[in-house]
């Protein structure tokens, strides 16, 4: 059946900056690469600022705006609601979207709290029942090396599962003079580099290793108190012009969060997420050591993965690069000829690959609203633990013998 013959998801979106506009490559180029139930068709798009939403529409290919979201909701020719949003906004969205009759993809983290992801998921279960499908948008599970990587432990190449190193390491925050934005308001945004950045590391070690965490014990800190108000980013980073005339205002999330924690299939894990690591632009990693090898990602080298496997000869043992581009691997057959690697945006379109694809089977797609509802439950006891200190040991460096 050609794109033609095919009947259409038509998509509203909601929001239309840096997550809008990978959403928007996704929706635009998915059906042009992949065999797609459904065609996704850019129907309309939703931003408070009239003049700005509709530049957004003009240049990432959106056939019509609205100012409000709720317009956009109400209105019978969209089928599926994206959420590309401050976390603050996302409970009230999504559920109106899911009581309308409308599929929603929403992006991550998929709340501010843990009530309000109980209550988005509760709404999207009745709504599965009724066909109407809810998936939260942890795109970093489309990156065909990380998709390799569960493949292969679930096949059993490392064996028992004993360690998980996971970091998310950026700069963009480390220079103090970077303006504050929502990212920096908790009101907005639920937390800083923890949720920001840190909720992917959480997902993507869940996902490959088929394991949840069952504890965890932290530290969070906030390095930088105050930023200028009001400054420009150059992407997600920049530099604000401050003086003695700045205004400034309160950070109030963290800028880098530490915990270690127990998995419930019995490994155990630590974790960094931090926004103010020099020189990391975009450090997201994830390294599992089992009881017959090992398994190690970098998204800086996205397009490779790393395998160490026990059972080789003594001489010949070590780390060896698995260069993901063969058309063996998760999703990379539809792309390039071998070794034309993939870069950021292809995680996103095939989170929609994926997505239309459940849609057309009339499954669920995943992640679920309930398994984000189980990261969401992972920040919160980061946080409670750091605010706490719980099961913290003082070291006195103090005293001398």
């Amino acid at each position: 059946m050609s794109a033609q013959q095919k009947p259409t998801l038509r998509v509203g979106m909601i929001g239309y900056a840096f997550m809008g506009a990978a959403h928007s490559h996704a929706w635009r180029n998915a059906h042009r690469f992949f065999e797609l139930p459904f065609t996704p068709e850019l129907t309309a798009i939703a931003g408070r600022n009239q003049s700005a939403v509709e530049h957004a529409a003009e240049q990432m290919g959106w056939a019509s705006t609205e100012t409000d979201w709720r317009a956009l909701i109400a209105r019978d020719d969209i089928d599926l609601i994206d959420i590309c949003t401050p976390g603050n906004t996302h409970a009230e969205i999504a559920i109106a979207a899911l009581k309308a009759g409308k599929h929603v993809l929403c992006e991550k983290p998929l709340a501010n709290s843990v009530a309000e992801a109980e209550e988005m998921t509760a709404v999207a279960a009745e709504a599965a029942r009724q066909g109407v499908f809810a998936m939260c948008g942890y795109s970093y599970r489309r990156t065909p090396a990380l998709a390799l990587m569960k493949r292969m432990i679930a096949e059993g190449k490392v064996g028992t599962i004993r360690h998980v190193r996971a970091q998310y390491l950026q700069d963009w925050l480390s220079d103090p003079h970077a303006p504050l934005t929502w990212r920096m308001d908790k009101t907005k945004s639920g937390s800083g580099a923890l949720g920001d950045i840190g909720a992917h590391s959480i997902d993507a070690a869940q996902f490959v290793t088929g394991q949840h965490l069952s504890g965890v014990s932290a530290i969070m800190e906030t390095f930088t108190s105050q930023r200028p108000v009001g400054g420009d980013f150059v992407g997600l980073g920049g530099t604000g012009a401050v003086d003695e005339n700045t205004a400034m205002g309160p950070v109030t999330v963290d800028d880098a969060a530490i915990f270690t924690a127990r998995f419930d299939g019995g490994a155990i894990g630590v974790f960094e997420a931090t926004r103010a690591a020099l020189g990391r632009k975009n450090a997201m990693r994830l390294e599992v050591n089992g009881s017959l090898g090992s398994l190690a990602f970098d998204f800086e080298n996205m397009n490779f993965l790393e395998y160490y496997d026990e059972r080789d000869e003594a001489g010949s043992r070590g780390f060896h690069r698995i260069m993901v581009t063969e058309p063996e691997h998760p999703y990379v057959g539809n792309w390039w000829p071998t070794g034309h690697g993939l870069g950021y945006e292809h995680g996103f379109t095939h989170q929609v690959v994926d997505l239309v694809t459940a849609l057309g089977a009339k499954t669920q797609p995943t992640p679920s609203f309930e398994e984000a509802l189980g990261v969401q439950r992972v920040l919160a006891a980061v946080e409670e633990s750091a605010s706490n200190n719980s099961n913290w040991t003082t070291i006195n460096q103090e005293d001398t013998p």
